[in-house]
């Protein structure tokens, strides 16, 4: 053989070796992933072509899949859309699963879990139509329906919680959308629906009770500065604090003041119960720093703030600042300065204090069933944390009865029960309306719903909202349909 045939034999080789060995990387190494991507259009066609699983609620479907005589062999339908589309998400042929249940858990919907094999192995050997599995959620209707009656119009979101097993029963988050528009087999509807989603300034596929922007917590948040206080052991609910109408904060020449005018309590001085019942700014901005930095961050972080968490769908963790100097302390002590929450990590330390202190995981999915009702998988009650000992729970308790008895939050009143419960109103922005906050739960002697309402800019009052006089009617409303008054 001479010189350039032998050349060119060996070129070919490699070429060769080369196709042999990315064909069998692709075939043994990427073929998964490939299937997994959304833009597939193959495995969306092979989806469409078996029929989705349902996601219900105490029984009823809240997405399914009817039949059609088109190419693509199922249409997913939402039968109260709006009401649960950051509960359900979305299943587009265009634009894939997503926003909630549907791109949570996909790959059991669809079938195509690793968790459904022996089940695809046995309809394939008993010739069943092969179905993706169901999802029954932790939602109580009731709760759901009057979170968004009471938000309507404005923008916002609600969390309701059982605080003895960390389920969620309302989860709803205003603007919200039709995601039946995004599952029509009609692409060019759906492409223009899409748009219009997106460039809305409002956001509404944005899910502000577990992700978003996240907001500052406003006074909700002394509930985390009066634990750490009380865990200490240098302090009780009926300690004498400083409490004038402004507090000098050092390194600084900027006072905070309260958000009333004048002191928190004769001689400017208050209990550290009656500075929860009227949320005094200036008592608990020199708890924050009495307590000081590392103790304050390690009791948020007790309720959770900074875990990574998934109800399935991903949650935006919450955060407190490092390395707080004083005067930043005493800002992020009464939930200002840069500490940022969700609406669920508040409901999450609500329910710890209803819960003797322990945080439970929060979780969305009670159970999984086969099309023969058959049970694949259900959730079990699972602790996160001891947040706060048993009896820092019971005095925070008394201290948020307090509050909803003669303080702040007296609009969270339900007739013939106990209510606890904590007010907040958040600066955010100059020239922007305070968020409204509220959060807590009830029965306060027999837990059964921890609640957090979020409400931006002030919903319909604007700069005239406080947490009290907007957000705490919603929290009665959810509480109350939890507990069937």
């Amino acid at each position: 053989m001479n010189a350039p045939i032998r050349r060119l034999s060996t070129v070919v080789a490699l070429l060769f070796t080369a196709l042999l060995l990315s064909s069998t990387y692709i075939s043994f190494v990427q073929a998964q992933s490939l299937q997994n991507r959304p833009e597939n259009r193959r495995t969306l066609l092979a989806n469409y072509a078996r029929e989705r699983g349902q996601i219900l609620v105490g029984g009823a479907p809240i997405a399914k899949s009817v039949a059609t005589k088109d190419e693509l062999k199922w249409l997913r339908t939402y039968p109260q859309g709006p009401l649960y589309s950051h509960v359900t998400g979305y299943y587009s042929f265009t634009y894939g699963a997503g926003g909630g249940i549907e791109g949570a858990e996909n790959s059991l919907l669809a079938g195509s879990s690793d968790k459904l094999f022996y089940r695809r192995v046995t309809d394939i050997l008993t010739g069943k139509n092969q179905t993706g599995a169901s999802l029954e959620l932790t939602i109580n209707a009731k709760a759901q329906a009057a979170a968004d009656k009471a938000l309507g119009n404005q923008r916002g979101a609600v969390v309701a919680l059982d605080p003895t097993t960390g389920a969620i029963l309302a989860l709803v988050s205003h603007p919200t959308y039709n995601p039946s528009v995004l599952s029509s087999h009609d692409t060019s509807k759906v492409v223009a629906a899409w748009q219009q989603l997106n460039a809305a300034p409002t956001a509404p596929l944005v899910d502000r009770a577990i992700a978003g922007d996240l907001y500052p917590p406003g006074s909700t948040f002394k509930l985390v500065t009066a634990a750490a206080a009380l865990e200490s052991g240098k302090f009780t609910e009926e300690s004498q604090i400083p409490g004038p109408a402004r507090l000098k904060l050092p390194q600084t020449t900027i006072d905070l003041p309260n958000d009333f005018p004048g002191n928190c309590g004769p001689n400017d001085k208050t209990t550290l119960t009656h500075a929860l019942e009227i949320s005094c700014n200036t008592a608990f901005g020199w708890l924050g720093m009495q307590v000081g930095a590392k103790d304050f961050r390690a009791q948020a972080a007790k309720f959770g703030m900074g875990d990574r968490l998934s109800v399935p769908m991903t949650v935006t963790p919450s955060s407190v600042p490092a390395d707080l100097n004083q005067p930043q302390l005493a800002q992020s002590a009464i939930g200002q300065y840069d500490v940022r929450v969700t609406p669920l990590q508040i409901a999450m330390i609500s329910a710890a204090i209803a819960n003797h202190g322990i945080v439970m995981r929060p979780h969305l999915v009670q159970k999984v069933t086969s099309s023969d009702l058959a049970v694949i998988e259900e959730t079990q009650p699972e602790q996160l944390s001891q947040a706060i000992s048993a009896d820092t729970a019971a005095a925070l308790t008394r201290m948020m009865e307090a509050v909803v008895r003669s303080g702040t939050g007296t609009a969270a009143q339900i007739s013939g029960i106990a209510v606890a419960g904590k007010t907040g109103t958040a600066q955010h922005a100059t020239g922007k309306a305070p968020h409204a906050w509220f959060t807590g739960f009830a029965p306060s002697n027999n837990p059964k719903v921890a609640v957090a309402v979020v409400v931006e800019d002030g919903g319909n009052v604007g700069n005239e909202a406080v947490g009290g006089r907007v957000a705490a009617p919603i929290a009665k409303a959810v509480m109350e349909a939890v507990l069937g008054k």
